[in-house]
């Protein structure tokens, strides 16, 4: 549907020729059509109501002119055979027209029409119709579905300008009952007139006009190129060969009178289409934009006089069906894309004679790191690929054409890596960014012991991001650790980037903040728990002075408080352990909190 706008009186427009085609703003006088389309110049009015004050007519509505024509054109055709019928109706792109299609032979009774559109022309379309988009548009909401024909069948086509502009428009018949009966689709035995319907004809072509009549004793031969008819000398056949735009019209001279006709012969240009290369679809890219092979096939030609369209096959180029929309779905492997270039101003036109082959080419998958370190004092780290594909080229920003280089510095390295075959590419640029940096190190270990839930966080010299190991078991992200089992364990600190890594042994265990050595049976003794998870543990106690007071073994109980038979006075003390480990060395327990306070 659309909104109404203010009709204007509108003029011929010729479009590039310089002879009016016939038009007719009523159905009574609608100009006949057979297999030589008429090109039509524009529309002006709509003479008298052929709907008869009628608001609707299958999809059409009344306009503002109180009709539901504004200015309108009527054509009639009547089919010749059976089969797939459609059209094309090229119009510009900022014009308003609709069409309705009418199955009958009096426009006295012209039905609901079997084909109708209405809708506006917000989207530029170039054409509407029935059938198919030429330009591969299948989602052209102007195109109704294909006619199904059977043999003289009569049709009324109903054009009509909504806008209040009028570029004109030019009809082409389409389906595959050209193919199967390209001579006789459209009857033409509806034409009078004795030299037919109007003529178009593609530049460089001839136009025979046949006048050929019973009992004429000559013919005599006229042209007209806008300034009125003048004789043709010498031209006194039943036939004439005819190779320019213009109103012909002969005189058959009879010894029962005279009889004349006329006839309108309209040559277009014939486009040329350039050769096309060979194109590649890189693989990653499901959709080729076909719209930049337009340049190739066009050469110099203007683009707003010609139509483009890519087909799967020769056949469907020749036949203009079945075109590729311009964003064009890939498939693996090579296949060949068929174009066409057709005169948008006679689209039987065109030229079908190049094609290209369309390659899937792949694109260079990279699987070097994008991030690396220059760890420590390293005078140089390799960056690239380190598994190269011999197929692929490599360019770095440094000039060097190799597929891996050695970095000594600091910054960003650009490489671009090209698969190139038959003169076709696929390419990809990556970026490397080089970064100094020195191996991990562990500045602390924060034990939480003495509890169900012991707990050992990393302390790191750096705030990189490094991943964390206890033990065995699998590296992790966080840099703390739960549920730790009281004994020995070792902590690593890698760094994923490659500048190595660190290990450290540590021990938790849990032993009293304090304890009171007072005989009741209750916290008497001093000793750490765990420690027999140890191998030859010793456990040295302390006083603030650094004076041995006790030593301790994993078989201890542990210390009574008491130095030579005395007891001690309540203070602070501090304790060392130290084990064995798996080489049998002596080693002191680092990261431990060792110190517990006495009480009585």
């Amino acid at each position: 549907m659309k909104l109404f706008q203010k009709t204007l009186l509108l003029f011929f427009v010729l479009g590039i020729q310089t002879i009016v085609a016939q038009v007719s703003p009523d159905c009574i006088n609608a100009i006949p059509i057979c297999n030589n389309t008429p090109v039509n110049g524009g529309t002006s009015g709509y003479g008298v109501d052929d709907f008869s004050g009628t608001a609707e007519s299958g999809c059409l509505e009344r306009t503002l002119t109180g009709s539901i024509e504004s200015n309108s054109a009527w054509y009639r055709f009547r089919t010749g055979a059976s089969g797939q019928l459609g059209f094309n109706i090229s119009i510009d792109v900022s014009e308003d027209w609709d069409f309705a299609l009418y199955q009958t032979n009096d426009c006295n009774n012209l039905g609901e029409p079997v084909r109708c559109n209405f809708f506006d022309n917000s989207d530029s379309n170039t054409f509407i119709g029935v059938g198919e988009d030429p330009t591969g548009d299948d989602l052209n909401v102007q195109y109704e579905d294909w006619l199904q024909v059977e043999p003289g069948q009569d049709y009324y086509l109903f054009i009509n300008n909504f806008s209040n502009n009028n570029a004109g428009f030019s009809i082409q018949f389409s389906g595959h009952i050209f193919v199967t009966n390209p001579y006789d689709a459209l009857d033409c035995s509806i034409i009078d007139s004795l030299l037919g319907p109007p003529v178009t004809e593609c530049e460089g072509n001839t136009v025979q006009l046949d006048a050929t009549t019973v009992n004429a004793s000559t013919y005599n031969w006229f042209q007209d190129f806008g300034n009125g008819y003048e004789q043709l000398l010498g031209e006194h056949n039943s036939t004439l060969q005819v190779t320019n735009s213009a109103m012909y019209r002969v005189e058959v001279v009879r010894p029962t009178g005279n009889l004349y006709s006329n006839v309108q012969v309209a040559f277009y240009p014939m486009p040329v289409a350039n050769p096309l290369t060979d194109d590649a679809s890189c693989s990653g890219l499901e959709v080729f934009d076909l719209d930049q092979k337009d340049l190739e096939i066009l050469g110099g030609q203007n683009s707003n006089d010609f139509l483009i369209s890519y087909h799967l096959s020769m056949d469907e180029a020749l036949n203009g069906v079945n075109a590729q929309p311009k964003q064009f779905t890939t498939i693996a492997g090579s296949q060949t894309i068929y174009a066409r270039i057709t005169s948008k101003a006679n689209p039987r036109c065109f030229d079908a004679s190049q094609s290209f082959d369309l390659i899937n080419l792949e694109t260079p998958d990279l699987n070097f790191p994008t991030e690396v370190y220059l760890c420590g004092l390293d005078s140089g780290v390799q960056i690239g690929e380190a598994s190269p594909n011999l197929n692929y080229r490599y360019q770095w920003s440094t000039g060097e054409s190799s597929p891996s280089i050695i970095a000594q510095q600091e910054g960003e390295y650009m490489v671009t890596v090209t698969n190139e075959q038959a003169g076709l590419l696929c390419e990809v640029t990556e970026t490397i960014t080089v970064s100094r940096s020195n191996p991990p190190e562990i500045q602390d270990l924060l034990i939480e012991d003495l509890s169900t839930n012991n707990t050992i966080t990393v302390i790191t010299a750096s705030n990189r991001e490094f991943e964390y190991q206890l033990d065995d078991g699998p590296y992790q992200e966080g840099h703390t650790f739960y549920q730790v089992l009281p004994g020995r364990h070792t902590i690593t600190v890698n760094d994923p980037m490659g500048c190595g890594s660190i290990s450290e042994e540590v021990i938790v265990v849990g032993f009293p903040k304090f304890f009171s050595p007072n005989a009741d049976g209750s916290n008497d003794y001093w000793q750490i728990d765990g420690i027999e998870t140890l191998e030859n543990p010793l456990v040295h106690i302390f006083d603030r002075y650094g004076k041995l007071l006790a030593e301790l073994n994993g078989a201890s109980p542990g210390w009574d408080g008491v130095l030579n038979g005395k007891p001690l006075p309540e203070t602070d003390y501090w304790f060392q352990l130290t084990y064995s480990n798996l080489e049998g060395e002596r080693i002191t327990a680092k990261y431990i909190n060792n110190h517990f306070s006495l009480k009585r």
